[in-house]
């Protein structure tokens, strides 16, 4: 098997599954105004794809990999069409919806794709997971800040991206490895559907992976022998059970950081403004995008160094993380720090923090856990970094207009100013 091949796809994969949720936080303030929370925007953006990652576990296994595929392109093309014209913010929102279900289908698909192949294909998912955060902010504020492209038109341009799935998925991907422990033997029905389709692969050469065998529906009726409520009661207690084991050792830690950082982002960065004069910008939408792509550039740093940089206690970012966000609360309310260009390096600062506490944790299940358990934790364990944006969402709409009221009673009505 081609490593070099494995990691471009796997890397292409994070990227391209990413870069539409990161372009609609960036075009957060474009789509609802400065006076709509931001994280109205962020609750559409990620509650679907957590829906859909709290409830993988229990049905994911019954979609072959190439069907899940054109799922993904199918709902984040759409997503982004009705995002570009829908115009009206009932509209935008369920464009938001679709895409986000796309991002979080992908997110678990891919996790438990790395299962099949060696350890690089994690690392490299996680540094394109990062990458798609600093391509998509980045193009996203180039496009309308540099060059005055209208946001409509560059959220158009970006629906054409997930396309890229059908070429990386079907042409560059190598055929994957069986891990010994997965051998069909008939004790395991969660590794079905991928086992199956590995098997039928297991002759091919490593130019590209024939994708064309898929798990027949009748395959998959061992899930459920009788298809009668007990039987998928004892099935569902069953995935609850195995679930347990990842709560606290990985689950927490992750979801900590982000409830933090994503509390920062979209209810605390949208108030740490200055007078405009001494800022480095023409108008107070361009500051809300460029903390974006700095903290993307932090996300993307840090993902990218999990082969090399490894932190085995999972606490240590979500503490460093709360710490840099009661620091953002009281700049917002006291304006301590004296310029903007501190919040700048605070904000790459929140995006390191955030990217090693995504990447240690998915090396932390890789290592410690059983490799017949592995494809399964991975699918669970990415619950919980939605969760926490979910959480911090919902705190976020709160949040950003009580600090915002603070400031305009205290003088400082920038917030208000788009």
């Amino acid at each position: 098997m081609s490593l070099k091949r494995v990691f471009a796809a796997f890397w292409i994969f994070g990227l391209v599954n990413n870069v539409l949720y990161v372009v609609i936080l960036s075009a957060a303030v474009d789509l609802v105004g400065p006076k709509t929370p931001k994280a109205v925007v962020l609750m559409a953006d990620i509650l679907p794809s957590f829906i859909c990652k709290l409830s993988a576990p229990f049905f994911i296994h019954n979609i072959p990999y190439n069907w899940r595929i054109f799922i993904l392109v199918g709902l984040s093309f759409i997503g982004m069409l009705i995002v570009s014209f829908g115009g009206a913010v009932s509209l935008v929102i369920c464009g938001i919806t679709l895409a986000s279900a796309s991002s979080g289908l992908g997110e678990t698909t891919f996790l438990q794709l790395t299962h099949y192949y060696d350890e690089i294909s994690l690392t490299a998912w996680s540094s394109g997971t990062g990458g798609a955060g600093l391509v998509g902010s980045f193009l996203f504020m180039v496009m309308t800040t540099w060059l005055e492209v209208a946001p409509t038109n560059a959220l158009l341009i970006f629906a054409m991206v997930p396309f890229v799935f059908f070429i990386i998925y079907f042409k560059l991907l190598p055929t994957p490895q069986i891990p010994q422990q997965n051998c069909l033997n008939g004790s395991r029905t969660d590794d079905l559907e991928g086992q199956e389709h590995l098997l039928s692969q297991n002759n091919s050469n490593e130019s590209s992976w024939d994708h064309s065998m898929t798990l027949q529906p009748e395959r998959n009726k061992s899930l459920f022998p009788n298809k009668n409520k007990e039987s998928i009661w004892l099935h569902l207690k069953l995935t609850l059970k195995r679930m347990r084991a990842y709560v606290l050792p990985y689950m927490c830690p992750l979801f900590s950081v982000y409830v933090a950082e994503y509390i920062i982002n979209q209810g605390i960065s949208p108030t740490l403004l200055f007078d405009i004069d001494e800022m480095p910008f023409h108008n107070y939408r361009d500051v809300y995008v460029t903390y974006g792509t700095l903290y993307q550039l932090g996300v993307f740093i840090s993902r990218s160094s999990g082969s090399f940089f490894r932190i085995k206690h999972l606490s240590i970012p979500p503490t460093l993380q709360m710490i840099n966000m009661i620091i953002c609360i009281l700049q917002s309310l006291f304006m301590f720090i004296p310029n903007i260009w501190i919040i700048f390096v605070l904000i790459l600062y929140e995006g390191l923090l955030g990217g090693s506490g995504y990447v240690n944790t998915y090396m932390n299940v890789t290592e410690f856990t059983q490799l017949e358990e592995r494809e399964f934790a991975m699918g669970c364990v990415s619950i919980s970094d939605s969760a926490g944006i979910v959480l911090a969402a919902t705190i976020s709409m709160f949040l950003e207009p009580a600090l915002c009221q603070y400031q305009v009673k205290d003088g400082r009505p920038y917030c208000t100013l788009h």
